[in-house]
């Protein structure tokens, strides 16, 4: 992980050098930001969220003691043009929910809100992966999810209230899976009640599991995702492609033939002298280019003000 220029990571977990040396894939811990927690999502923010009454599945799910909760307990129909359309938020369901000790997950933050996708896209860029936001909110004494592993590092931003967490030692090799943890040996790594204005670092692959512990817990967790072998592959295949020429028309047998051996010739020349740093880091770039743009580049208000100034 490059850390030299990584100025959104500081704002959380003080020196990116000491953090990428001391934490990075190794170990959790928790941290104490100098000042207000520089949180581009709060409970504020949340809450307009709701009021518009506009978020669809799957952007947010609710979940209890037992699991997921059915959709039409917090979700309600609108009507449009007189016709109904069922999956959108409602925001009484979902507070009376939350008094009843359920938890709300809001995905993909930052695919909907701008100023995260905007802060998002720069923490992304400057640890050369793409980087996700999910908001919790859990009332005291409730678990929102079972123990479990994330294909992800994670930095939990307590927004407000607190959480007690425990975070287990990660796996001793590639061997294992993201989601529910049971049955397992493990050896506890962190044991840690994580205050309003306070960030938690979860290593990938770590099993994790937590409960709201005082207060309405509200954490904003931003994922740090990491490239698979799909993502190796489908780079290898555009690398040793580019600029091959795939016309498409009749060949005969003869003419296949012939495609065929040029077509390897390319990718011979073309994966020569590919080194596996290099499919790396198209593959990680290619998981950039895919996140959500900052920011527009014309806004309607601007578009507006371009009109009136041409009058």
């Amino acid at each position: 992980m490059n850390v030299a220029h990584a100025t959104t990571l500081s704002r959380w977990v003080g020196d990116p050098a000491a953090f990428a040396a001391d934490h990075w894939r190794r170990r959790p811990g928790v941290f104490t930001p100098d000042g207000p927690l520089a949180s581009p999502f709060t409970l504020t923010d949340v809450d307009a969220a709701l009021a518009t009454g506009f978020l669809h599945e799957p952007y947010m799910e609710m979940t209890g003691a037992d699991g997921p909760l059915p959709a039409d307990a917090y979700f309600s129909a609108r009507s449009v043009k007189n016709t109904s359309y069922a999956g959108f938020a409602d925001q009484k369901k979902i507070r009376a929910l939350i008094e009843q000790g359920s938890t709300l997950l809001m995905r993909r933050v930052d695919q909907w809100h701008g100023p995260t996708r905007d802060l998002l896209a720069r923490l992304s860029a400057e640890l050369g992966r793409p980087v996700e936001a999910f908001c919790f909110v859990t009332p005291a004494g409730s678990q929102g999810a079972p123990l479990h592993r994330d294909d992800a590092d994670v930095l939990v931003l307590q927004l407000g209230g607190s959480k007690d967490w425990r975070v287990y030692e990660g796996p001793a090799d590639g061997d294992w899976q993201e989601g529910r943890v049971e049955g397992e040996p493990l050896r506890e790594a962190l044991c840690a009640t994580v205050h309003a204005g306070e960030v938690l670092y979860i290593p990938r692959g770590f099993p994790h599991k937590a409960v709201g512990s005082g207060g309405l817990s509200a954490h904003l967790s931003l994922t740090i995702r990491e490239i698979h072998k799909g993502d190796l592959f489908r780079s290898l295949q555009k690398l040793s492609a580019r600029a091959m020429d795939v016309e498409a028309r009749p060949l005969d047998d003869e003419a296949l033939l012939a495609a065929a051996t040029a077509m390897l010739d390319h990718v011979g020349k073309a994966v020569a002298d590919l080194t596996p740093q290099d499919l790396v880091d198209h593959a990680r770039r290619s998981r950039l280019a895919a996140l959500p743009a900052p920011g527009l580049p014309v806004s309607l208000s601007e578009l507006a003000a371009e009109y009136t100034g041409h009058r």
